[in-house]
């Protein structure tokens, strides 16, 4: 290999390796502009509709609380107000995208509690201590809200949810995905030193070793190198775009399914860098299962219009300890997935979608498109646009036949 090739494979992993580290950066420079300081949880007060464009593939189903932590002044302290029978998760992630800990319905109980997150040196230590591998944090609770009628309840267990923490500096601004090489591998370098990476990396930061980013002079580069690593760069833009998302590329019945990695991805690089793109901060498995279906255009795209229909038969409901929700999106160019205005202002429809009706035999049937299906079906109906658009089903707190693959989505189908 020469050393024009040498770095452009390194500029290549560079960008794969990375991206969750600038794509993370990039959602904590967003929040700080609006005034969300560091070490505090910031409240979504709405569900997100076709306006939210902050971070992709968002649901419609739960209330959002993130805060963005930096545990190098020391440990910061959560506490999780009770939520009964309400689904409430706290997922922990860390710099990298790893979901660590998940606080909530599942994991803790809605009985609430008090809990310590420390940095990686930290001195912390008991049976409410989380640990988190890097000092950048980001926390992102869901709190489900049933329907209008619940608003209000719901948002007084979103109130009880709060951090504590010493105050830190401004971390500063970074460069985004799109930037130069130049810039992106700048700020790509500092993140690392920021956040170093675990041991089992190793190999990864050889193959970008060339790059010299522990030290990195980005004009220390002749022209021909420079321009290697502009083109490495772009190939990792490139192939992180295609390498999948939140589900797998092999569909059953019309349906591709999460690989069981999601979320805490350990090695698995390429899937870390396409979530990060197409289903940044995407719960693990067992908390929530995320399924898209194939559509009839390219990217697995629906084309909207045509009709649409995902029938459940009596005997063949989604197996689930909580709810689930069909979602639709628009497509953007670069892999992104954001709802798209309708005037019905529905972005999902789930079991919990007021007035949803089953038909005589106890099966359910879901009308899909940009044309109303008919004002007797209009309370099963999906709005899509006329243009491409996307579906995916989320189940929250999946049982273990969806889970282990017993249990499989019928297709949609054309209505």
């Amino acid at each position: 290999m020469t050393d024009l090739d040498a770095l452009r494979e390194a500029a290549r992993a560079a960008y794969v390796f990375t991206l969750p580290l600038i794509e993370i950066a990039t959602t904590r420079s967003r929040g700080l502009a609006v005034g969300s300081p560091m070490n505090t949880f910031g409240h979504m007060r709405n569900l997100a509709d076709h306006t939210a464009r902050k971070v992709t593939t968002p649901n419609n189903d739960t209330y959002y609380s993130t805060a963005q932590v930096d545990l190098s002044e020391g440990p910061v302290t959560l506490t999780l107000p009770p939520s009964g029978d309400r689904y409430l998760s706290v997922q922990f992630m860390d710099a990298y995208s790893n979901t660590f800990a998940i606080l909530g319905t599942r994991t803790t109980g809605g009985e609430g509690g008090t809990y310590t997150l420390a940095g990686p040196e930290a001195a912390a230590s008991g049976p409410r201590v989380l640990r988190s591998p890097t000092r950048h944090v980001w926390v992102l609770a869901r709190i489900l809200v049933e329907g209008p009628h619940d608003a209000v309840a719901a948002k007084a267990v979103q109130t009880g949810l709060s951090m504590q923490g010493p105050a830190v500096a401004d971390p500063g601004t970074f460069a985004t995905r799109g930037a130069d090489w130049k810039a992106y591998l700048t700020s790509a370098a500092e993140l690392i030193r920021l956040n170093p990476p675990p041991v089992m990396d190793g190999l990864m930061l050889r193959r970008m070793a060339p790059l010299g980013l522990e030290a990195f002079d980005p004009d220390g580069f002749t022209p021909a190198q420079a321009q290697a690593i502009a083109e490495g760069l772009e190939q990792g833009r490139k192939f992180s775009r295609g390498a999948g998302g939140l589900t797998g590329p092999n569909f059953i019945d019309g349906w591709s399914y999460p690989d069981a990695r999601l979320g805490d991805f350990g090695q698995n690089y390429a899937l870390r860098a396409a979530v990060a793109l197409g289903g940044l901060a995407a719960l693990p498995p067992a908390e929530a299962m995320y399924m898209r279906a194939q559509g009839d255009l390219p990217r697995a795209l629906f084309d909207g219009a045509r009709n649409w229909r995902l029938h459940f038969a009596a005997d063949r409901q989604i197996p689930v300890d909580s709810f689930w929700s069909l979602s639709l999106y628009e497509a953007t160019e670069d892999g992104q997935f954001f709802f798209t205005r309708n005037d019905l202002n529905r972005f999902a429809i789930g079991d919990r979608t007021p007035g949803l009706s089953r038909n005589p035999d106890g099966s359910l049937d879901i009308w899909i498109g940009a044309a109303s299906p008919g004002p007797e079906r209009e309370s099963n109906w999906l709005p899509a646009p006329e243009g491409p658009f996307a579906l995916f089903m989320r189940a929250y707190l999946p049982r273990p036949e969806l889970l282990d693959g017993r249990w499989h989505l019928p297709p949609v189908e054309p209505a």
